[in-house]
């Protein structure tokens, strides 16, 4: 029987075998968890989140908020999930990850195309059915072997953090502050410790001056720029964590009006809004040191950390070598690379690879020709950056506005978001037209 095997049940694999399955297709899904688990993951579940809760905006507007909403209008599972167990995130998308997890396994695991084996896969399949490789950013080093021994490349890797969780009872809601960003009417979706002038230089000595989990001797410090460890901002000067994560621009008090020199932001973790995650403090510190430093800020003082950050390895291929424009390795037709390994970043734009690749490995398996998005759509122009990027100057990305192909006539900045997600939306009803889908 004709089949499409897929290997990883993180996001990008649940959310192929997904599109896979409801084409028709008999998906075979490899997840290798409980037998093994990567240094990151913890849970049983398929499609766990190790790092953040939040899939960032939602904002069409904004490129993320758009490629959600192109993926909406693929049916895309894992946006379903999101939505099914949404937290309170302001203008952002953020889940309860242990629903969501529950989700996204039920629904994968019930239905009749797809067929979850718990096992790992150590090689690539032989050549013969359409396989697609979602093994993600901590890909085994037998997975990583086989295609090195495939590509004759060696595969570049850069070193993501995870930020901490704190309990929400062990908060000290007395100097503690709900509020978001600019919100002047309501709570606020966020809670936010204020520091002044003094506190906040305290904090910046601690943490420049803290000890950090060293590399292995085979490791090379390659972090990616939208998510740097905190303490690597702050090595960038004095100034720049009141320019990024503790920006107090628009939280000013609500009851006093007071104006904070720095804020740390904290977000709900779930739904029950028992845990918050510290916002942007991605971090490499060691475990004792950052309840050390963390605990200097305002409010955190006696806080309970229900996880602490911790550094792993992310793993990815040269795509503009390695990949053609249906996510296919050059190589090998048939074997498809989707999630972070392919050359994205983020848990969104990840997601969108396995939509791409499960709709792109059933069209092969079903003889249908494969048509690459519109450039102008938010998935296009991931797959323009995958393919289309000078290899010497490859890096993952999140998906913006930047990838896009340049605008055609002159408009206010504050307007291109609008007028760039009107004509994507276009496109992209064009395309599945196209498609016909």
């Amino acid at each position: 029987m004709s089949k499409i095997q897929i290997i990883g049940g993180g996001l990008a694999g649940c959310e192929a075998a997904w599109q896979a399955a409801q084409r028709g297709c008999t998906v075979e899904l490899y997840e290798m968890k409980p037998t093994r688990f990567s240094p990151a993951h913890e849970s049983e579940l398929l499609a766990e989140l190790v790092c953040s809760n939040s899939l960032r905006s939602n904002a069409q507007d904004s490129a993320v908020g758009l490629l959600k909403e192109e993926m909406r209008r693929f049916d895309s599972l894992i946006m379903r999930a999101a939505e099914a167990t949404a937290v309170p995130a302001g203008a952002a998308l953020a889940v309860d990850r242990q629903e969501f997890a529950a989700f996204v396994s039920q629904v994968v695991e019930e239905h009749p195309q797809i067929r979850v084996i718990r096992e790992e896969v150590t090689s690539l399949p032989e050549q013969g059915c359409p396989v697609i490789l979602a093994t993600g950013p901590l890909t085994s080093e037998a997975m990583t072997a086989a295609l090195v021994e495939l590509t004759g490349e060696q595969h570049l890797a850069f070193y993501d953090a995870i930020a901490p969780i704190v309990a929400a009872d062990s908060l000290d809601m007395d100097i503690i502050y709900q509020k978001s960003r600019w919100d002047d009417e309501g709570p606020g979706d966020y809670l936010n410790c204020p520091m002044s002038e003094e506190q906040y230089q305290n904090f910046i000595a601690l943490l420049g001056s803290a000890q950090t989990v060293p590399l292995k001797s085979f490791e090379k410090a390659k972090y990616f720029e939208g998510c740097l460890p905190i303490e690597v901002m702050c090595e960038r000067g004095v100034e720049t964590l009141r320019f990024g994560p503790m920006k107090p621009v628009g939280l000013d008090h609500p009851k006093t009006g007071a104006k904070a020199h720095a804020v740390v932001q904290l977000r709900a973790e779930n739904r029950a809004k028992t845990m918050y995650n510290l916002v942007g403090f991605q971090t490499k510190l060691t475990y004792p040191e950052q309840k050390r430093v963390f605990r200097t800020i305002p409010g955190l003082e006696q806080a309970e950390f229900v996880r602490l950050g911790s550094i792993h390895r992310n793993t990815f291929i040269c795509a503009p070598e390695l990949l053609n424009a249906s996510l296919q390795m050059k190589k090998r037709p048939g074997l498809f690379l989707a999630g972070q390994l392919s050359g994205v970043e983020g848990y969104v734009e990840s997601t969108a690879m396995g939509l791409l690749a499960g709709i792109n490995a059933a069209r092969l398996l079903t003889g249908k020709l494969m048509i690459p998005p519109p450039a102008s759509t938010a998935l296009g122009a991931l797959i323009h950056h995958l393919t289309e990027t000078e290899p010497m100057h490859f890096q993952p990305s999140n998906v913006n506005f930047g990838l896009f192909p340049p605008l055609q006539k002159k408009m206010r900045k504050r307007d291109r978001g609008q007028f760039r997600a009107k004509q994507a939306l276009q496109l992209l009803q064009e395309w599945q037209q196209e498609l016909e889908i």
